[in-house]
Order: structure tokens, then sequence, then C-alpha cells
């Protein structure tokens, strides 16, 4: 049976069982750690992560008038300095989209790798940019990988069929026509809209064996 202590039992026990001291105060700490935590992530962090949004609207200006260094220049320090918040997060996103654009697909890479964000959309083009990366660096079998990921990460008409596209595209340079004929199938079947964009009957023809 649990032993049912009055306040002077516990003060006594406290003071005599070094057992008893010792868990009380490992208990003690963790309950003020997680008091901590909640009242950090409401009040201080809380604040900065929404402020944190604010940062990546200046260097998506710069992205929208296709001025690359510039938007490079502005998102380096603003993703060292909110890393781990929301748009720390966002930021690092869109500077690895703008070092593809100038070709440094590994610096790309490291950017892409560590985005971390509940966005779906966000997410998951991540994966599917890493598998550009790989794929403009001629890392065919590593960019097959990714742009599957991507595909089936969320089901959805845009992101789901455009990986599903590019990994028919990775297959073809990989010689692997019934893999990509298939990747093209499954376009037709499950994405009509987006298979009538693509005139998908042309890439499945194209992969057929003869």
């Amino acid at each position: 049976m649990i032993e049912q202590l009055s306040f002077e039992d516990l003060k006594n026990k406290f003071n005599t069982n070094k057992n008893f001291k010792l868990g009380t105060y490992i208990v003690s700490g963790v309950i003020a750690l997680v008091v901590l935590y909640f009242a950090y992530r409401q009040f201080i962090w809380g604040p900065a992560n929404e402020k944190s949004n604010d940062g990546w609207w200046v260097a998506l200006n710069y992205i929208t008038k296709d001025s690359t260094d510039q938007a490079i220049s502005v998102l380096i320090p603003f993703v060292k300095n909110n890393d781990g918040k929301t748009g720390g997060e966002i930021g690092q996103y869109l500077l690895a989209t703008q070092y593809m654009k100038k070709g440094k697909y590994t610096a790309a890479l490291d950017q892409l790798k560590s985005v971390d964000l509940e966005d779906t959309y966000i997410s998951t083009l991540s994966i599917g940019l890493q598998g550009d990366c790989y794929n403009q660096m001629k890392k065919y079998n590593d960019a097959l990988e990714l742009y599957l990921e991507a595909a089936d990460r969320e089901d959805n008409e845009f992101t789901s069929p455009m990986f599903l596209f590019k990994a028919g595209l990775v297959c073809e340079e990989l010689n692997k026509k019934s893999d990509a004929a298939a990747h093209y199938q499954r376009i037709k079947d499950d994405y009509p809209n987006y298979a009538s964009t693509k005139t998908i009957d042309r890439y499945i023809a194209r992969c057929a064996t003869k």
C-alpha cells in the first residue's frame, strides 16, 4: 500500500533518508525544468519565433527581382541568427534555392538537409529540391530516391505527380525504361490533370519495351 504521510512525516523522512532526499531533489529538478521550458516557449521563444517570420520577407523581395546575390547576402546572417525558429527554417529553404540558381548545389544541399518545418509543402519541396541538386550533379540514384520520397511523403495533386514525373525522367537517364514507364503510368492513373498538361502518353510510349 502507498504510505499516507503527513507533512511532518515527509519532513522527517526528507531529513533522515538520503535516498528519499535525493529522489526529492531529482523530481523537483525535473519539475522546475519543465516549468522553465514551458515558460521559455510561451514568453521568450514564442514571440521571438513569431518575429523571425518578419525577416525573410526582405530577402524574398530581392528574390522576386531576381537579385540573387543580394538575397544571399541578406539570408546568410538571417538564417544564422534565427536557427531553429520558423522564420530561420524558411530562410534556409530560400537560401538553398538561391544557391541552386548559382549552381552551388553542395551548399544548397547543406541548407535543405537542415530544414525542419511542420509545413507539409515546404518540407516536401525541400526533399524534392535535394533530388534536383543530385540530379544536376548527375548523381541520379540519389536523385531518384529523393524524388520518390517526396512524391510519396504527402499525397496531393501538386507535389506527388511533379516528383513522380522527375523520377521518371531520372529513370530514363539510368536506362530503367520499365521503371520510368511505371512512374508515368501512375501519373496518368492517379493524377489525370497533371498527366494532361504533360501529355504523359508520349512519355509512356517512348519507354515502351520494343
